[in-house]
């Protein structure tokens, strides 16, 4: 059975959905083993860990910028977090823990410097290439710029193999793929959000993109996809909590104030839109009522304890919350593919909601992270200017390649956006005064 047959060949659930589609291991370009007894999942595992694309986050921005203290959570911590959360809510549900962790390590892959203060820039100066996107980024750095493996060459291009002799990136398997892919669509292409900004894929990568979804309903999301996206929202809303309270910009006591509140749960609003006031009360009562909840925080050694377990509890809360309720709709069994979809309760969605507003409302809107962010987004403004005007000069060798190689304006600027999106935000800025300060 070829490619082509394998994808359509699926084991039909009793909804009629595919659980668990027969060609979930195949990959783009065919390869063997090279060492007997690893599964294919653990392969595609160590291929991210491994990537340079993983390291270059150590360099990119969560919440604050890398190196303004001494122990920052960067993209990086933060997609092994994830990948931790991942990795246990996924086998406690019955999945491929290699695959859930692979996912969760990949989901950030495709962030530029500076975090979504670079993606929005990037996403202006992309508009003639048809924007820019951290998760369709993402998709394109696993099958594309991250160069591991190579397609054929030669030959005419076919409906499975488009670009002959092309990088195919770490040539992943088809459900890793899939399980990375947050929004599996293209800009506009939102089931149900058809303005929503979030989306999965360029319209240049939907072969591979084709591929990864074949017999899957459009728009849905695999089970192993939707583990991931609830452990990224997990981390980040659980650990930028407890930033900022190590970092002395949240205050405990003032949580309790009404207009304290009033701010905060405009902020939660747009992580959980049609949402009561009420409602986001409701839930940060519930934390604020735990044994566990910070009352205070002053950088002692008991303090730094009891803000981890805090950090502890809030992962266990939101964790089995969703594992139980999964459970009580699926029953037993190994949860997989498209045989269920993971099961957030209401509250505890509105719980994590509210941490996210609190990461926002004290740390990402103050006044100098608001003047921090508007001079990133010049850089990365110039930087585009000045590469596309002066190419090849300031170009990367691989991308100086995908460049020469593009057969119109379109495709020439998607080049130049690859490369500054697999900068750090030091080379995003050294890259900067070689090519704009000091000419």
């Amino acid at each position: 059975m070829d490619d082509t047959e394998q994808a359509t060949a699926v084991r039909t659930g009793a909804d009629g959905t595919a659980p668990y589609d027969v060609a979930a291991e195949a990959r783009w370009v065919p390869e063997p083993d090279k060492r007997p007894g690893r599964t294919a999942f653990q392969r595609d595992r160590a291929r991210v860990l491994h990537s340079a694309a993983l390291r270059r986050l150590a360099g990119t921005t969560q919440v604050v910028a890398p190196m303004l203290s001494d122990f920052p959570r960067t993209r990086l911590t933060h997609s092994l977090e994830c990948a931790q959360v991942g990795r246990e809510l996924g086998a406690a549900l019955g999945c491929d823990p290699d695959l859930v962790e692979a996912a969760c390590l990949a989901h950030d892959l495709g962030h530029p410097p500076f975090g979504h203060t670079g993606e929005e820039a990037l996403d202006v100066a992309a508009a003639a290439c048809g924007g820019f996107e951290g998760n369709a980024q993402s998709l394109r750095i696993l099958t594309r710029l991250e160069p591991k493996r190579f397609a054929p060459p030669g030959g005419p291009p076919t409906r499975l193999a488009p670009w002959p002799g092309r990088s195919v990136g770490l040539n992943l398997t088809r459900a890793a793929l899939d399980a990375a892919t947050k929004y599996p669509w293209t800009r506009g292409g939102h089931p149900t959000e058809p303005r929503s900004s979030k989306y999965g894929v360029y319209a240049e990568d939907l072969p591979v993109f084709r591929w990864v979804r074949a017999a899957v309903p459009p728009g849905r999301r695999c089970f192993e996809a939707t583990v991931m996206d609830w452990s990224d929202d997990v981390a980040y809303s659980v650990h930028d909590l407890e930033d900022g309270l190590h970092a002395g910009h949240v205050d405990p006591a003032a949580l309790t104030g009404p207009a304290e509140r009033a701010e905060l749960f405009a902020v939660a609003a747009r992580y959980a839109p049609g949402a009561s006031a009420d409602e986001f009360g409701e839930a940060l009562d519930r934390l604020q009522a735990q044994e566990w909840w910070p009352r205070s925080y002053d950088g002692s050694a008991r303090d730094r304890a009891r803000l981890k377990d805090t950090t502890s509890q809030l992962i266990g809360r939101f964790c089995l919350a969703a594992e139980r309720a999964t459970r009580e709709r699926h029953g037993p069994g190994r949860l997989t593919r498209y045989r269920a979809e993971l099961v957030v309760p209401y509250g505890v969605r509105l719980e994590c909601a509210v941490l996210k507003a609190v990461a926002v409302r004290y740390v990402m809107q103050r006044a100098d992270q608001a003047e921090l962010r508007s001079r990133q987004r010049v850089v990365i403004a110039e930087l585009a200017e000045v590469l596309l005007r002066d190419a090849p000069h300031g170009l990367d060798p691989v991308f100086l390649a995908m460049f020469e190689e593009a057969g119109d304006d379109r495709s020439r600027l998607r080049a130049v956006v690859d490369q500054i999106a697999s900068l750090t935000d030091a080379s995003a800025l050294a890259l900067h005064r070689t090519l704009v300060q000091e000419r």
